[in-house]
């Protein structure tokens, strides 16, 4: 068995040790209970283990690396959608007048990964006025609640930020042949989704 088969095999594989899910549920049990006591460390290294033996997380593939100046261009774009999407729904929650039309887009990303997937869905959700309803990962299919629509236009317009940040993820993370098929994706649907 080759060391490519072997990793394929173990990335199928659900359950079995899961050190890093493991560490962060005993991290997150020390937060909670604000005592770092023997007897609290203890439990919550038991309760981790029974945690990831009863729920086991399939393992998510990532084949891609880190791209500096991708990765600071998605965080900087990020931190503007944040400021620019708060002071928006701010300006719609204190307006006067009826209240404003809202909207679930679906949106049919270019990416095929599950890791992708949910990381352009976090940062969707995590901008205000835009809540993702349901991500389906056998299709790449994101349903979004988008505040404040009032034409097509701002629908076009929400599925463009969408797709923005897609390609920004893409461009930060992807490897050479996840970038290659995202464009070939991308171009076979043309511009208008991209």
């Amino acid at each position: 068995m080759t060391q490519t088969e072997s990793r394929t095999r173990r990335h199928l594989r659900r359950g079995g040790f899961q050190p890093r899910a493991i560490i962060a549920i005993v991290v997150v049990w020390m937060l909670m209970w604000g005592d770092l006591s023997w007897a609290n460390l203890i439990n919550g290294v038991l309760i981790a283990i029974v945690v990831t033996v009863v729920f086991p997380l399939p393992s998510i593939e990532f084949a891609g690396r880190p791209h500096p100046w991708g990765v600071l261009k998605l965080a900087a774009y990020f931190v503007a959608d944040l400021v620019i999407s708060s002071v928006q729904v701010s300006m719609t929650a204190f307006r006067i007048g009826p209240p404003p039309m809202n909207a679930i887009i679906e949106t049919q990303l270019h990416c095929q990964s599950d890791f992708y997937l949910t990381l352009i869905a976090e940062l969707v959700c995590l901008v205000p006025g835009s809540v993702v309803v349901e991500a389906r990962r056998t299709s790449s299919v994101l349903y979004i609640h988008v505040l404040n629509v009032k034409s097509d236009a701002d629908l076009e317009r929400a599925r463009a930020s969408v797709f923005a940040v897609e390609r920004r993820v893409m461009h930060a993370l992807a490897s050479k042949q996840e970038l290659a098929a995202y464009a070939e994706s991308v171009a076979a649907t043309g511009s208008s989704r991209a």
